[in-house]
């Protein structure tokens, strides 16, 4: 499955095109690479998304056409850490390499 597509069946993204826009940008990273929207995703792969204020790193769990109604999108992941991120708090030393969200 296409990233823009998981990043939206997911649910971690509202729409496609933003989903699309992030990976333009450069905040999107599958397994410490820079990814564009196509790439592909398995089961395994690593997401490390850039949002406003926060950082969120995802472990795909599941890869399954789109989710529907009722259905869970929480399944298809699991957080592996999230943390704010913003002005300022590099100067704390709260922001961390990517060495500690990739293990």
């Amino acid at each position: 499955m296409r990233l823009d597509l998981f990043l939206k069946a997911s649910r971690l993204v509202k729409r496609r095109g933003v989903a699309k826009a992030l990976c333009d940008a450069g905040k999107v990273r599958v397994d410490g690479l820079r990814a564009k929207a196509g790439r592909q995703v398995r089961a395994g792969n690593r997401i490390a998304l850039d949002l406003y204020r926060r950082q969120v790193v995802v472990e795909v769990q599941e890869v399954r056409g789109g989710v529907r109604g009722r259905d869970k999108p929480e399944t298809l992941y699991t957080v592996v850490s999230e943390r704010r991120t913003g002005p300022g708090m590099a100067e704390q030393g709260e922001e961390g390499t990517d060495a500690d969200i990739y293990g």
